[in-house]
């Protein structure tokens, strides 16, 4: 038989598909003929005929999990290794917080000592909590970082003769950035290690500015350009330890258009697997710089150079037409690694962007009776609050032209107005003993109070309930501030559960559960 003659690899698939179809179909093709025999026996009662039903159904539905299996198994199986790996790599990414964590916690419990050292240290008071000014000093360590980490990547840089003087000058560029980004730092951290104001205490505080957080890197309290800024500076201090990870965060952290991110990750995904598929085409291991598509899709977004460089690439000059030109260029022996390109891979599709969260700013006030009285900043409104009051002098003035007389829609669209006036709340909750302040986003749900309420209980197992200034408990936690009329600033009322708190009382005759804070939370109180 030539080989003409032979059936082609997916002919033979078929017919075995075909022949498992036959067979399996003349098995249930003989089992319905006798069950059909069996049902028309009348000796039979219906409780046998149905069991000969749910038998016959039972083995159509395994014939069809059979033919499912013979199509789509090879699939399924890939998709399950494939979710086994982002598995791997997500908990690549949690470690890599982790250690972050643990290297600031031995920061902030400083130098080792002997035991026979003297260990007193001299501590003067402050209006603020420690953890505060110690994450705002913290700073300059992490711009140290910063700026080691660069200076080491361009000297390292520098070591490869280049005989491109472009490639040179963009390097020399590069390190001059990093080195005044890093000295901006210690300009920032040496600001916040200013001695603390003096703070008034006979008036109601103004909260001057909105303040950020960031856990995953650091215990660093800032104001958001500058908490961007800190996170930057971290980023960039981890390149030199894990070049790939900081990169692809890089990459979702750094760009704030969406839409062009995803391109960028699409577009260096292909480029590895191409890399994976074809290791010895010269064609994938080589990007030049000034094309188009490259610029516009990749090369223009922040973290896309150390990307690449992660990966393995260097910039090397190649001939171009009647030229030389810029390339990326990746040796062979580097791509023929397809398992680390493959992890490299799962890391840029798995990495998200570190976001800055708010900081609850936290306060503890003694009772007052000024504590409905609120000095807000501009910064809680999307428009500033002489626009607000133009805004709603016309809408009073048109709704008297109208007579009071308004449609749905027109009610309906002054309420989205209302609702996206605010960027933030103030919120004062009316302890028995106490204030307890915090701030929040105006479109965050009202769960999160409740949440920020049970953080700071001394007996949080203990039910309670929040309630308005005018005594409604608020019942509906899935609500927005905005949404409940409690923005920009409210006070809202804490009451323990009258009935467990009664049988608590009962059981242990402790009056003193009644203690709402913990004792760090009181230890932060001050005059309103």
């Amino acid at each position: 038989m030539s080989s003409e003659s032979l059936p082609s690899a997916t002919t033979q698939e078929a017919l075995v598909i075909v022949d498992y179809i036959s067979g399996v179909g003349k098995v249930i093709w003989d089992f319905l003929v006798d069950a059909f025999l069996l049902l028309r026996h009348e000796q039979y009662d219906v409780q046998s005929k149905l069991l000969v039903v749910l038998i016959f159904w039972l083995f159509f539905n395994l014939f069809l999990i059979g033919i499912a299996w013979q199509y789509y198994g090879q699939n399924i199986c890939e998709k399950l290794n494939r979710s086994s790996e982002r598995k791997i790599i997500m908990s690549a990414i949690k470690k890599f917080f982790q250690k972050r964590k643990l290297d600031v916690k031995f920061k902030r419990a400083g130098e080792g000592h002997k035991l026979t050292d003297d260990t007193k240290s001299a501590g003067g008071p402050s209006s603020r909590p420690q953890s505060v000014q110690a994450s705002r000093s913290g700073l300059s360590e992490e711009a140290a970082r910063a700026a080691e980490a660069a200076l080491i990547r361009t000297s390292k840089t520098q070591n490869k003769s280049d005989p491109n003087s472009v490639t040179k000058a963009r390097m020399r560029r590069e390190m001059e950035e990093e080195k005044r980004a890093a000295e901006e730092a210690k300009k920032l951290a040496d600001r916040y290690r200013e001695e603390p104001k003096e703070v008034v205490k006979d008036a109601a505080p103004v909260l001057s500015t909105i303040l950020y957080t960031c856990p995953n890197i650091g215990p660093a309290i800032l104001p958001k350009e500058e908490m961007n800024a800190y996170i930057h500076e971290f980023l960039l201090s981890q390149l030199g330890e894990e070049p790939e990870m900081a990169s692809a965060l890089m990459i979702q952290t750094l760009n704030k258009n969406k839409e062009k991110v995803k391109v960028c990750v699409e577009t260096l995904s292909k480029y590895l697997d191409n890399l994976i598929s074809n290791p010895g085409e010269e064609k994938f291991r080589r990007i030049r710089l000034s094309n188009k598509a490259f610029t516009e899709r990749v090369r223009e977004l922040e973290g896309t150079d150390e990307f690449l460089q992660a990966v393995g690439f260097k910039i090397s000059s190649l001939p171009f037409e009647d030229g030389e030109t810029d390339f990326y260029v990746i040796d062979e022996e580097v791509v023929k690694d397809s398992a680390r390109l493959e992890n490299i891979k799962e890391i840029l599709l798995t990495a998200e962007p570190i976001k800055p969260q708010l900081d609850r700013n936290l306060k503890v006030y003694h009772p007052s009776p000024s504590a409905s009285r609120f000095n807000i900043p501009d910064e809680f409104y999307n428009v500033s609050p002489a626009e607000l009051k133009r805004e709603q002098q016309a809408r009073q003035e048109a709704t008297e032209k109208l007579g009071m007389l308004r449609t749905k829609a027109m009610r309906e669209r002054d309420e989205r107005r209302e609702l996206t006036k605010y960027r933030f709340v103030l919120i004062r909750l009316r302890f028995p003993d106490v204030l307890l302040e915090g701030t929040f986003k105006a479109n965050e749900p009202f769960s999160c109070l409740v949440e920020f309420v049970r953080e700071n209980l001394e007996h949080d197992w203990i039910p309670f309930h929040l309630s308005s200034a005018g005594g409604q408990k608020i019942t509906d936690h899935s609500l927005t501030f905005a949404e409940l009329g409690l923005a920009p600033a409210a006070v809202v009322n804490f009451t323990w559960d009258q009935q467990v708190m009664a049988e608590v009382n009962a059981q242990q005759g402790d009056k003193g559960s009644q203690a709402s804070l913990k004792q760090e939370v009181m230890a932060l109180i001050q005059n309103l």
